[in-house]
């Protein structure tokens, strides 16, 4: 089938390319309210439902706040870049900026990726800001890090729907995807030659797709997505890909922490340290109930209830993710650290037993003594 006689050629794509940044800040964080943030106020976020989603949404909720508006030159002249920052209750925050577009071809878009604008780029003023949050929110965050590791980016494409021809004919966004797959995988991919992407990447990267409405689609990718739809409905989607990311990015968090905290009691166990293997025990009892802890309430914040649209974009981007092999990852080195535990445990309960038997067989001598002395006399 020949999709480009289907589609026709659209002669603008208008919509936002929307960053999403994603910071471990703490290992933990107060459960108390926070009124202001670098000088603004901070509010309860919210997601409105639409069709594709219950009525009363089982989404998480974290608190958010809007930063004032900036005006940057971007790749194709002047923009307006709007910041959001998001604060979860595991210690991390999600920051969110938009850049609005005009282009004529899809490809073009490219340029988007790691965006530079005329004095700085991107991703360094995002740390920065990061760095802001993290020394402002310090009181209210237990065991923060000493200083920020790479942060975990995704970037999503939004074109507005839905897309029309020249002589204003509406296309199905299906149609438009099979006939410009080749340019939405150099987008995702960032790959500025199209004419040297195979077919068989091209696929792969445009594989996981779903789309509602005639005019509405999502591509997600590892590294980036595309969304077509209505302006009024990209939050809630882009709500979906900015947990999964943030759930990706506290999953590594957690996972240096299992490795630092093994390799720490193998070598303590192997090397007879000056750690006692009580204060060992202690610490692997803390880090068991930490992580059951923390497991209950990275899943409560990407919690979703039945088979509806968004809950099937968060399993492509978490298959995308591969969220499933990194719980697998830590569900392993838990149970490492679980029969670690056992082990000296039960090693620590034999040597309390011994020392029991010891201690009845001394104390068995010495009434043994007394009484031959007591028969002497």
């Amino acid at each position: 089938m020949d999709f480009k006689v289907l589609t026709g050629k659209v002669t603008q794509y208008v919509g936002e390319v929307i960053y999403v940044y994603a910071f471990d800040l703490a290992y933990d964080m107060l459960r108390q309210p926070i009124r202001e943030l670098l000088g603004q106020p901070v509010a309860q976020f919210a997601v409105d439902s639409s069709k594709r989603s219950p009525r009363h949404l089982f989404f998480y909720k974290p608190q958010m706040v809007r930063l004032p508006p900036m005006e940057r030159i971007g790749p194709h002249g002047p923009v307006r870049v709007d910041r959001a920052i998001k604060i979860l209750p595991v210690g991390a925050i999600s920051i969110t900026v938009r850049v609005p577009f005009k282009v004529r071809r899809v490809e073009d878009l490219v340029d988007y990726h790691d965006l530079q604008f005329s004095n700085g780029v991107l991703q360094e003023e995002v740390r920065e800001l990061a760095e802001e949050v993290r020394r402002e929110l310090a009181p209210y965050y237990i065991r923060p890090v000493p200083q920020l590791a790479p942060e975990e980016a995704y970037t999503v494409f939004c074109l507005q729907s839905p897309l029309t021809t020249v002589d204003g004919a509406s296309l199905s966004a299906e149609n438009w995807l099979g006939a410009h797959r080749r340019e939405v995988a150099a987008l995702l991919t960032q790959e500025p030659d199209i004419d040297h992407l195979s077919n068989q990447e091209a696929d792969e990267s445009t594989g996981r797709y779903l789309s509602y409405y005639e005019h509405d689609l999502v591509v997600v990718d590892w590294d980036a997505a595309l969304i077509i739809d209505q302006a009024e409905n990209f939050d809630e989607t882009l709500y979906v890909m900015e947990l999964a990311n943030l759930q990706l990015a506290e999953l590594e968090a957690y996972d240096r922490i299992l490795d630092e905290s093994l390799e720490r009691s193998y070598r303590d166990l192997s090397e007879h340290r000056a750690r006692t293997r009580s204060d060992i025990l202690r610490e692997l009892r803390d880090i068991r109930i930490d992580l059951a802890r923390f497991n209950d309430e990275l899943s409560n914040i990407t919690k979703f209830f039945g088979d509806w649209h968004l809950a099937r974009i968060y399993e492509n981007i978490s298959a995308r993710f591969h969220l499933g092999d990194w719980h697998r990852s830590i569900d392993g080195k838990l149970k490492t650290l679980d029969d670690l535990y056992q082990l000296l445990k039960h090693d620590q309960n034999t040597r309390w037993m011994l020392i029991l038997e010891v201690t009845i067989v001394l104390l068995f001598v010495i009434d043994l003594v007394i009484l031959l002395l007591g028969v002497k006399r």
